[in-house]
């Protein structure tokens, strides 16, 4: 048991956090065709500045991870400038922000790349389903391309250097996103990395590009900067467990722990449809990782508290509920009602369903 509080405050990395409340980050596509943050944005995220710690939609790293329609991106210096406004009106209000950094992989349409993008991912498999464009409309997942070595290490790369534009943007760190699907997900699942040189084909060599991407990114900026987000058991765009998952996920946590990860992000999406994390497993991941552990997956208050009580973690991450409530902490201190999100309004450009919501 702990005597940890949803309301008290947290220490991360360096940091002091104001409570135990985390935002999850969640893809809004108020960017636009250049990928750049923009006062819209700023408001957004300032408005929601009384989380512990904010961490952002999917900011992609690179051209070709920018798979769905405006999301932004962290690649230029325009787009790190661009970001500035974000990350300032979150700290005027006291907040901390890290920056979700999400290469989407398959999962994507060239319609929405960017102009030489290309739809690449460990190997040539297609994700099931319909992706939207803007230009478009639905389209079905195209076969991507299967990346060369070359493109591997570009990759890679991109990561490390979002990391360090991340924190010229003012950002108080970056979150890895190896969950829901994506690029650092596909190489650590057999049924989209299919490979059999040094990047696939036993499970050390399937962890290798996570594990490697973790650890250039804490040299660039620092361990207590860098956080990571996974979701095993997760269903998002086409993903399925695999025999010997949990045994993976065991390997994989103790090799972040010594890359130097500040903080492992473990999301159960089972509330959204999704198989059930396992108890023993996140139990495991916790034991196994010295450091921050964060959970997520449809918490209210009083289940989150429960969790901090029974030591399942020491941050709480909530999504859906930030998105429609900016002073959902307060909300929940009081016992105030809450405001229902608006599902029509995700995804759409425009302040309706964005910055619209009341506070109580």
């Amino acid at each position: 048991m702990s005597d940890k509080t949803l309301f008290e405050a947290a220490p991360l990395g360096g940091m002091t956090l104001a409570n135990r409340l985390v935002m999850n980050p969640m893809t809004r596509s108020r960017s636009d065709e250049a990928g750049l943050a923009n006062l819209l944005m700023a408001q957004y995220y300032s408005q929601r500045a009384s989380a512990g710690l904010i961490i952002s939609e999917g900011v992609a790293p690179h051209p070709n991870g920018r798979g769905y329609a405006r999301i932004p991106g962290l690649w230029s210096q325009e787009q790190v400038e661009s970001w500035k406004a974000v990350t300032q009106a979150v700290h005027a209000r006291g907040g901390r922000i890290f920056a979700q950094l999400m290469h989407t992989g398959r999962v994507g349409h060239p319609a929405n790349l960017p102009a030489g993008g290309l739809l690449l991912a460990p190997s040539a498999v297609a994700a099931p389903g319909e992706m939207y464009t803007d230009a478009q409309g639905m389209q079905g997942h195209p076969v991507p391309q299967a990346m060369t070595e070359a493109q591997v290490l570009e990759a890679k790369a991109s990561f490390v250097q979002a990391s360090r534009n991340a924190v010229e943007a003012g950002f108080d760190g970056v979150e890895l996103h190896a969950a829901n699907g994506y690029l650092l997900e596909q190489f650590l699942s057999p049924n989209t990395n299919q490979r059999t040189d040094g990047w696939g084909g036993t499970l050390e060599k399937r962890l290798r590009f996570v594990v490697e991407t973790a650890r250039e990114a804490v040299a660039a900026i620092g361990g207590g900067k860098v956080g990571i987000r996974l979701s095993p058991y997760g269903a998002n765009a086409g993903m399925t467990a695999y025999p010997g998952i949990d045994d993976a996920y065991k390997a994989l946590v103790p090799a972040l722990a010594q890359a130097g990860v500040g903080y492992v992000h473990v999301a159960d999406h089972s509330s959204m449809g999704a198989p059930a994390v396992p108890a023993e497993l996140k139990l495991a991941m916790r034991k196994l990782f010295p450091r921050s552990f964060i959970l997520g997956g449809g918490f209210d208050r009083a289940s989150g508290e429960a969790a901090l009580k029974a030591d399942q973690a020491d941050l709480i991450g909530v999504g859906r509920a930030w998105l429609a409530n900016p002073d959902l902490a307060e909300r929940w201190q009081k016992g105030a009602a809450l405001n229902a999100p608006d599902f029509s309004t995700f995804y759409t450009p425009g302040a309706k369903g964005y910055t619209d919501y009341p506070s109580a």
